[in-house]
């Protein structure tokens, strides 16, 4: 049976994370969503206080009499966590407070795809985001380091990543030996997974638990979420949709098959089909806010793009939606830029494809995130440990 102190320190948790959902909250309110005794909540909200992660304020009312009611509200900036993605041309930082709120977002450009070249880019990129964050009195709890492809997550290895082009880096471990000193929690995880992860903190407040998230670049993924739980799969890899053959036959691929997902509608493949210039892939952002200004704009070429991406990406989805059955599918990386314009191209194609009944109570939308999602979801897991015991977490912070 679980101790009193246990219990205590799990529904302190339960508080900050209802205030995280569903935003301020009064006490009775959070006694409601918690099924929980309202003098239990006053107990918690005062520890909560105590530990300077919530405060009360008086709420205002207009036109209303008497006494306001108070709500409690998250501290927000009083500590965060750090998200750190790496691609292939480039890495990112951002950090996100109690309130999901960001503090801080930098990208910097990644000259080679060497392992060490990037360990000491991105060491320098954290350093600096700490050093700032320290100067706003904002803590920093943990750091989480998302890339693309399969890793060992206990020992912070990156088994392959084929995007990269690596093979069994100790990514974890460099990050620290270039960081030196007492060097806050390192994690390292899956891209996709993490911006599934980024996706269901704003999902959960409409009632979504069950959702596919399935990012596009370089490289292709997807994040699968059951009960707001991440799937993993008994060796760890669930999601790995890229180098699935469900892509056009025939069509080669950088792992050496042929008519994978990834060859079909990566970001790649679709900029071939717009034009035979080379595109950088340095500023995905800038490029692909250019190619949605030229579809609205009606540009065949792009538009016929879209639609054969839309097809084949279609095809995968309606595929996973029959398998899994989410709520939700929502199409990150360079899908979320293009909105109706393959959306439209999406649905026809699972409609067409999906078990009769399953695609209509499924919702296909784009993130709003674009390709700050797998970072954002670091962040959020950075900050993981705060909702699940405050107080050890804050005790092991030195506050």
């Amino acid at each position: 049976m679980a101790s009193r102190t246990a219990i205590r320190r799990a529904n302190l948790g339960l508080v900050l994370r209802d205030l995280n959902t569903h935003g301020s909250r009064s006490q009775t309110q959070l006694a409601e969503d918690l099924k929980l005794p309202k003098a239990t909540v006053s107990t918690l909200v005062s520890e909560l206080i105590e530990l300077d992660l919530v405060y009360q304020t008086d709420a205002t009312r207009a036109g209303a009499v008497g006494r306001p009611r108070r709500t409690v509200e998250l501290r927000g900036t009083a500590i965060c966590g750090l998200g750190v993605e790496i691609t292939v041309d480039n890495a990112r930082v951002i950090a996100l407070d109690l309130r999901d709120e960001v503090l801080l977002d930098r990208e910097i450009v990644i000259d080679r795809p060497d392992p060490d070249t990037v360990l000491d880019a991105v060491a320098g990129l954290i350093g600096e985001a700490l050093g700032s964050l320290a100067e706003s009195d904002s803590q920093v709890l943990g750091i989480t380091i998302a890339a693309p492809g399969q890793m060992d997550r206990d020992t912070g290895v990156l088994r392959f990543a084929a995007p990269l082009g690596w093979s069994d880096v100790r990514l974890v471990d460099g990050l620290v030996e270039r960081l030196g000193g007492n060097v806050l929690p390192i994690r390292i995880d899956n891209d996709a997974r993490l911006g599934a992860v980024a996706e269901y903190a704003v999902a959960r407040t409409e009632g979504i638990h069950d959702l596919l998230y399935v990012t596009g670049g370089v490289g292709m993924g997807a994040g699968i979420l059951v009960d707001g739980q991440i799937l993993r799969g008994a060796m760890g890899f669930a999601g790995e949709i890229g180098h699935l053959p469900l892509g056009r036959p025939g069509l080669a691929c950088p792992c050496g098959r042929s008519g994978c997902v990834e060859a079909t509608v990566g970001v790649t493949a679709f900029l071939g089909a717009i034009t035979e210039r080379p595109h950088s892939l340095r500023d995905l952002d800038q490029l692909m806010t250019t190619l949605r200004s030229r579809a609205d704009a009606g540009d065949p070429s792009v538009l016929a793009a879209l639609g054969t991406v839309g097809q084949g990406l279609g095809v995968v989805v309606g595929m996973l939606i029959d398998v899994l059955s989410p709520r939700a599918v929502i199409l990150g990386g360079y899908f979320s830029y293009f909105g109706d314009h393959l959306l439209t191209h999406v649905r026809g194609a699972v409609e067409a494809r999906a078990i009769a009944g399953q695609a209509g109570g499924c919702e296909i939308k784009t993130s709003t995130f674009g390709f700050t999602g797998p970072a954002r979801g670091a962040a959020h897991t950075a900050l993981e440990a705060v909702f699940t015991d405050p107080v050890a977490c804050m005790e092991h912070a030195g506050r």
